[in-house]
């Protein structure tokens, strides 16, 4: 059998640029697919992405793209990275700005014609070299499957994956005009979305094949709850449309062989050195306390909320309480105020790969109370390094994380305390638990030795993907 030739495209990509857990995805993923797949990763070549450290360098493939009557350039590079072929667009309307998107609180306002950009130089790649599929990440390549639709020399089909629902890149229906997108796309079987359009519905609606990152999430998106709104259109479109959860690269997590510790380690008393280590570099007391730990983007979907809420009251427990993260000012402030009020919290703003790791080596628990999350990376992380995580029961938290109370050694499936509604009480007791079993020093250390000994890797997740390639190149093309 031929090998699969695939184009993987990402906004974001680890460690070119990275906003979350799409650049780790994007990183992860195509390594383990190229196993047994031919494949080229794409993302922009932002002006703060370091060329020479990656030896980034131009192929003297230029073209035009012309939109409303404007014409674009667009650049291709290139380099090799890990054992993968890179490709980068180059655009200075694209990629000549000091974010991926926008602050935490606002996205740019250009941010249709910067990925529609974006998507027509996918489109462009597609016509000029053979690619059996095109693998979509979010809604910033959404436009490709109807630009695909539109360009019938086209053979490649598309594969869609929905990595966070509730980022659908909605923009005035005026912008069409703009990036030359057919009136005609714009109703509600296509791209209008509540007299908007959406560049994650046209992707609903004219990619061969969709995918969430998580099986569970992929029975939410159906509902009203977590649905954002287009839960009737997934459900009509739901013939296509699997659920594969994520998994982590477990050579780059890796606490036997991790560079950014202060001493890698395979048990649970090495990890005790890490801990001993953290808590004195950051003037933490007590190392026979249980280290709880937050690392992530400070935005309402991760729980922040709730977690401001409920951390006084966790302060006043005999424990002590790390956080690492950025995003909306908000919340830093009030995260602020607390690590002032309490010397047993400690509050580093900002991304830091290597501090990250140094926490997930260091902590005893994972504080994960998102509202809502497609999958979650952080919990496979934590796992990895022998730590329990404490995470409300949605989406891919659900399908990785098993209650402790129901521990089988024989299951493949992580450990970790589960609450089942985003409340101050569901939060609190599940704190509690915690506590009550890190005393049970017998019970922690089982549950945490079996959550480092899970398999975490994308390989059985590759193989399902590689399975939906061949599913979906044998479909017909879309109409």
């Amino acid at each position: 059998m031929n090998r699969l030739s695939v184009l993987f495209t990402s906004s974001e990509v680890y460690p070119f640029a990275k906003s979350g857990g799409l650049a780790d995805v994007a990183h992860s993923l195509p390594r383990a697919l190229s196993k047994d797949c031919n494949i080229d990763v794409v993302m922009p070549l932002y002006r703060f992405v370091d060329r020479k450290k990656y030896k980034i360098t131009a192929t003297n493939e230029a073209f035009e793209i012309v939109m409303n009557e404007t014409v674009y350039p667009v650049e291709l590079y290139g380099c090799d990275y890990e054992g993968l072929h890179y490709r980068f667009v180059y655009s200075p309307v694209l990629c000549d700005r000091d974010f991926l998107y926008g602050t935490a609180e606002e996205g740019y306002a250009d941010n249709a014609l910067r990925f529609a950009l974006f998507d027509r130089a996918i489109v462009w790649m597609l016509k000029n070299y053979a690619y059996d599929i095109v693998h979509l990440n979010d809604w910033q390549s959404g436009l490709v499957p109807l630009l695909v639709l539109e360009d019938k020399t086209i053979q490649t089909k598309t594969l869609l994956t929905i990595h966070n629902l509730a980022y659908q890149g909605t923009f005035d229906h005026k912008i069409l005009h703009e990036i030359d997108v057919d009136e005609k796309y714009f109703t509600i079987d296509g791209i209008e979305f509540y007299g908007q359009l959406s560049f994650m519905k046209a992707a609903i609606a004219y990619a061969d094949m969709i995918t969430t990152v998580s099986p569970n999430y992929a029975k939410e998106i159906l509902s009203t709850e977590f649905g954002c709104g287009l839960e009737g259109f997934l459900k009509h479109h739901k013939k296509k449309l699997a659920g594969i959860v994520n998994g982590i690269d477990t050579e780059h997590f890796s606490p036997s062989d991790d560079t950014a510790l202060t001493a890698p380690y395979s048990d649970l008393r090495g990890k005790a050195k890490n801990k001993s280590a953290y808590l004195k570099e950051r003037g933490l007391i007590g190392v026979r306390k249980p280290l709880f730990m937050f690392v992530g983007r400070f935005t309402w979907q991760k729980g922040m909320d709730l977690l401001i809420e409920a951390l006084p009251k966790i302060a006043e427990h005999e424990c002590n309480i790390a956080i690492l993260g950025e995003g909306e000012e908000k919340y830093h402030s009030a995260l602020k105020a607390i690590a002032d009020e309490y010397d047993n919290v400690h509050l580093e703003f900002g991304y830091d790969e290597s501090l990250s790791h140094q926490m997930y080596a260091a902590a005893d628990f994972l504080l994960m109370p998102s509202l809502f999350e497609p999958c979650g990376l952080n919990q496979m992380i934590a796992m990895h390094y022998g730590e329990i995580p404490v995470v409300h029961g949605v989406g891919g938290l659900a399908d990785t994380v098993g209650e402790y109370k129901k521990f089988d050694a024989k299951t493949n499936k992580g450990c970790g305390i589960v609450f089942g509604a985003p409340s101050l009480y569901a939060l609190l007791k599940a704190v509690d638990q915690a506590i009550k079993l890190y005393a049970d020093k017998t019970h922690y250390n089982t549950v945490a030795k079996h959550n480092m000994g899970c398999d975490f890797s994308w390989q059985e997740s590759a193989k399902s993907y590689l399975g939906l390639y061949e599913k979906t190149k044998q479909k017909r093309s879309y109409g």
